[in-house]
């Protein structure tokens, strides 16, 4: 190949960056020419290219989002915008994609092998880590970080005030932040989408709590764990038992900041490994870690497969909250 495109799609997630980064020097150094796709799929149908260099990617490994930036694109979801997309690759020359980004993406990029025969790898970004075949994905170690500092704050208001704070972190249907921040956070209940809890539990472990001379709890909530978040949860428990309580919605805070240094470590490796995949004639297929090796898994898998959170950190989470 001599001339590939990148892309990041979807939710931004920190550590992007430093995998394009990877991505542009790894080709770069092989004399492949790079092009950046701004604007992910949309961009793609619009002819946003811009060539980029090794001086093009420099001092981005500790800024979070994506220079390339993201956006949704309906266009890309029928025939027509992909064949769009398609011949726009074709008339810059592109041979092939590096696809950073999550499912969504990752969907994208199957359709586009499927209908166009375009070659295409995948970096998993997102910080909900729900991407089977790879134990981390860029931007969850980031994200579990700046929530957890989050909660340590809130702790100290909570125990000043003694009351209960339910906290809702990110995880429309993947529990993964909430399960690591509620475990490194000491939460008292993490209530996952795929553990389901209701109010009548929530309340019990708060009347047992305070009976134990506890002066606060903290609730772990994610997004999707219970209709209508945190804050109906709260409702709901208060009706079973009176208690005196707040929300706290963490929101997109938990997408922006300085990856960690795991996740820039993580996104070198992806990223320069993506390339590398690509350039070797492998297409459909994600580069992730497992066990601390670089892994390679269909497109397929890596989106229709589940992923399963640890039932034994959950269990453990459970009874260090005693």
């Amino acid at each position: 190949m001599k001339k590939i495109g990148v892309f990041t799609s979807g939710g931004d997630a920190p550590g992007m960056n430093a995998a394009l980064r990877a991505t542009v020097r790894w080709l770069s150094k092989h004399e492949v020419d790079v092009v950046g796709i701004m604007r992910g799929y949309a961009g793609m149908i619009d002819g946003e290219f811009v060539a980029m260099t090794p001086r093009s990617v420099a001092n981005i490994i500790q800024r979070g989002g994506t220079i390339l930036h993201t956006a949704r694109s309906k266009a890309f979801m029928t025939p027509e915008g992909r064949s769009e997309a398609a011949k726009q690759l074709r008339k810059e020359g592109i041979e092939g994609l590096v696809a950073i980004g999550g499912d969504g993406t990752f969907r994208g990029a199957i359709k586009l092998i499927q209908e166009h025969r375009i070659p295409t790898v995948g970096v998993p970004g997102t910080i909900d880590n729900d991407l089977y075949g790879t134990d981390y994905t860029i931007g969850f170690d980031t994200a579990v970080n700046t929530a957890l500092d989050a909660i340590d704050r809130i702790r100290d208001t909570a125990a000043s005030h003694e009351r209960v704070f339910f906290i809702e972190v990110m995880g429309r249907h993947a529990g993964f932040i909430a399960l690591n921040v509620g475990m490194a956070g000491g939460a008292e209940v993490i209530a996952l989408p795929e553990v389901p809890i209701g109010p009548e539990e929530v309340a019990e472990v708060i009347r047992s709590s305070e009976a134990k001379g506890k002066g606060s709890s903290i609730i772990v909530v994610a997004e999707g764990a219970y209709p209508g978040g945190a804050d109906t949860l709260m409702k709901a428990a208060k009706e079973v038992y009176p208690f005196e309580g707040r929300v706290t919605v963490l929101g997109h805070i938990q997408r922006g900041g300085s990856p960690t240094a795991h996740d820039r470590i993580l996104a070198s490796r992806l990223g320069a490994a993506a390339a590398e995949t690509l350039v070797g004639g492998s297409s459909g297929v994600m580069l992730g870690e497992v066990e601390g090796e670089i892994a390679l898994t269909p497109l397929v898998d890596a989106v229709e497969k589940h992923k399963e959170i640890d039932k034994d950190v959950y269990r453990l989470a459970e009874i260090l909250a005693e």
